[in-house]
């Protein structure tokens, strides 16, 4: 018998050049990499699902369901719930791609909404919508996309993720009067391998356009305003709601110490706040502190709010090394105590008393159960982390 060899010339035999990687960061045509976009039915993200469609990717949407269709009908600029899933149905038609809503109602009111309440019954200014996040979208949006074969997932937010020196790195999207970082701090090292953010590099008005270029439905849709359980702002009345009984009186307290009236409940109250207080000692008074135990309003002059020192629980560290490695000697960066404050320089502290935060100006208004976020780099734009606030220490009291 005669053995058959098959010859190949220099040019059959060489090997094809690698792919260049696409758009998302994978060395593979689009149409080979399923992604799987979170669709809220707003504009940001389903101008996420078109940019990629009209790139080639094989585009799946899902919602999640958070509350009640016939209590979100009522409430315009909610999120995930009623109009907002008919919308993202609708583009997800208009794109032809598959699209699945996930029922998520009883998991968000156990892990956002109660919590939630709590916070705000225990003195605290909480913020849902990282717990969101964390909790609920991310962390079952993502076991979900894995499940149904995705490469990645991605979402509508206005964050970066930009390759560095030792991986993916989560940075502050590019139009700082809508970058998202500061709600996504307790996104982990995990997460962010598997995560895209397709309009990090846009403005909120490209977005816009590029709706309106692709004819979506959702082009000149309001973005989602306040707490989307949260009807017009009322805490009160959805805290009320939750946990009956919430609204303890008790007294109005002077930083010094006077008794200056009484409150109807400190769920009306948080730090900073300064009109409604219904008392007056001649000179401006702030909420500078809740003592929940005593069911406490106390006040004081502006002075009072300034926070030289804050303590924290729960840190997310997506920086380089073990966040335990920063030291008690303590690492310069920058952070912010608020979504809508800017970047302040102070120092991270890690020692036998827990992560603790040194400003290197006082800062106004700091208040228990809201996020500090870490940030460094060129413009402060990484996010090395971050953590919950769970005390202060101001200039007024030690």
């Amino acid at each position: 018998m005669t053995e058959l060899t098959l010859k190949t010339s220099p040019t059959t035999a060489r090997r094809k050049p690698p792919l260049e990687q696409n758009s998302l960061g994978f060395e593979a045509l689009p149409s080979a990499c399923r992604v799987v976009v979170a669709m809220s039915g707003g504009v940001d993200s389903s101008v996420t699902a078109a940019l990629l469609k009209t790139q080639g990717y094989d585009v799946v949407g899902i919602t999640l369901q958070l509350y009640d269709h016939g209590a979100a009908l009522q409430k315009k600029g909610a999120c995930c719930a009623g109009q907002d899933i008919h919308d993202a149905t609708r583009v997800a038609q208009a794109l032809d791609i598959p699209h699945y809503v996930l029922d998520y109602e009883s998991r968000f009111r156990q892990s956002v909404m109660e919590e939630f309440a709590d916070s705000y019954l225990a003195g605290q200014t909480p913020i849902p919508c990282v717990r969101c996040n964390q909790s609920v979208k991310f962390e079952g949006l993502l076991g979900m996309a894995r499940d149904l074969g995705a490469t990645c997932m991605a979402t509508g937010h206005y964050v970066r993720r930009v390759i560095g020196a030792h991986g993916p790195e989560l940075h502050r999207g590019v139009d700082e009067t809508r970058d998202q970082s500061y709600f996504l701090f307790t996104t982990t090292r995990e997460q962010l391998s598997f995560l895209r953010f397709p309009l990090g590099d846009l403005a909120k008005s490209q977005t816009r356009d590029i709706a309106s270029r692709l004819g979506l439905s959702i082009a000149e849709k309001p973005d989602s305003q306040d707490i989307c359980f949260v009807p017009q702002g009322h805490y009160a009345s959805v805290i009320e709601r939750l946990r009956p009984g919430a609204k303890e009186p008790g007294p109005i307290v002077h930083v010094d110490g006077r008794v200056l009236g009484r409150h109807d409940g400190i769920i009306h109250y948080t730090v900073g706040q300064r009109r409604g207080l219904g008392v007056a000692v001649g000179d401006p008074l702030f909420v500078v502190a809740l003592a929940a135990a005593e069911r406490k309003v106390i006040v004081g002059p502006r002075e009072a709010l300034l926070t030289r020192r804050l303590h924290l629980k729960e840190v997310n560290w997506i920086g380089e090394g073990l966040f335990a490695d920063q030291g008690a000697a303590g690492r310069s960066l920058h952070v912010k105590v608020r979504s809508t404050h800017a970047p302040a320089p102070a120092r991270l502290l890690v020692g036998p008393h827990g992560p603790q935060v040194e400003f290197e100006t006082p800062e106004e208004g700091v208040s228990p159960g809201q996020a500090c976020v870490f940030y460094e780099g060129l413009g402060e734009t990484r996010v090395l982390g971050g953590g919950w606030i769970s005390g202060t220490t101001g200039m007024l009291n030690g």
